[in-house]
């Protein structure tokens, strides 16, 4: 089971480990990234995010399907946001749900290191003093 949302409301982190939680499941690994208040020393006031969803949706789908296919993974949900997102606010939710927790820590970790580096998703840092657009990855 995969399911991968690019949404403009607000990520329900319960939802997201209820959809990988099943009898066969272990373990369930859970990354949520959440928006904080400084970024090199600047203190941020909010995040825009902004994605090209075609691309998006379908990148992230290689990503569960390959950490599926590598850590032996029985279900996985990405789920991003895109919108004006406060400090503390979720971004990003990736939940796995594994026979064994160290292939649920593994593929959720995969996930995010690839999102990071391969899905187009652009933020936007909002500043007290500016703002700059930044690929949503290092």
């Amino acid at each position: 089971m995969i399911d991968i949302q690019l949404l403009e409301d607000k990520l329900d982190v319960s939802r997201c480990v209820e959809m990988v939680s099943a009898p066969e499941t272990g373990g369930i690994n859970v990354f949520i990234g959440t928006v904080r208040n400084h970024t090199k020393g600047k203190r941020v006031l909010r995040l825009e995010f902004e994605a090209y969803e075609p691309m998006a949706i379908s990148e992230m789908q290689k990503i569960a399907r390959r950490a599926m296919e590598n850590y032996d993974v029985q279900r996985m949900v990405i789920h991003h946001r895109v919108g004006s997102l406060a400090i503390g606010e979720i971004p990003v939710i990736i939940a796995v749900g594994a026979a064994h927790r160290e292939a649920a820590f593994q593929a959720c970790k995969f996930a995010i290191d690839t999102l990071k580096e391969t899905v187009p998703i652009w933020k936007k840092e909002i500043f007290e003093d500016g703002e700059v657009w930044v690929a949503a990855h290092p």
